[in-house]
């Protein structure tokens, strides 16, 4: 079994990211959840993101990578949007990642390093009509790196919702996210 860490989105470490943690545990895996808030949580995307602006996004970064200071390196990183950061950072310059699970972003691989790894394999989920994933260059940077790794691949959901994974939110997609969850087990299998 898989050792995760899965970083959360910007509306903090809610209840829905917490479920679809405890959905990989079920299955047998180690998830370990940091909180990057420090247990502030936010009811709406504009004042997640405004939280995270007001610490910085470098900030929320180096904070996902002291989160893991004490853990094996061999683990899977996950992100759900703002978490994407942290997860894509440390998955393409930690020494031992075994892959990455993006989930509705990406930024290019250049803002961590020159290119994907091609050791560390990766996943990258999202809506193709989400405007935040299919219109705010997540896609075209999700698109690059399947181009460029041979071990990236990219799933496209049909629909326009950025947190459709979280069931706890008017944006869950119960037939995506059961689709989205059964290709994440595949791979940490």
């Amino acid at each position: 079994m898989a050792e995760v860490v899965l970083f959360h989105h910007a509306l903090g470490l809610t209840p829905g990211v917490t479920a679809f943690a405890d959905d990989l545990r079920a299955a047998g895996h180690v998830v370990h959840t940091p909180d990057l808030f420090e247990g502030e949580t936010f009811a709406t995307l504009p004042e997640g993101v405004r939280n995270a602006e007001r610490i910085g996004f470098g900030e929320v970064i180096e904070r996902g990578v002291r989160a893991v200071r004490d853990l094996p390196a061999e683990v899977v990183y996950a992100g759900f949007s703002l978490g994407v950061l942290p997860a894509q950072k440390l998955a393409q310059t930690r020494p031992g990642a075994r892959g990455a699970l993006l989930f509705y972003s990406c930024v290019p691989a250049s803002e961590f390093g020159t290119a994907w790894p091609d050791d560390v394999p990766v996943q990258i989920h999202g809506m193709d009509r989400d405007p935040i994933f299919a219109d705010e260059g997540d896609l075209d940077a999700a698109r690059d790196i399947v181009a460029q790794s041979k071990s990236a691949e990219l799933f496209l959901y049909p629909g326009d919702q950025h947190y459709f994974a979280d069931l706890t939110l008017p944006s869950y997609d119960r037939e995506a996210t059961a689709l989205l969850l059964r290709r994440v087990l595949d791979f940490l299998g």
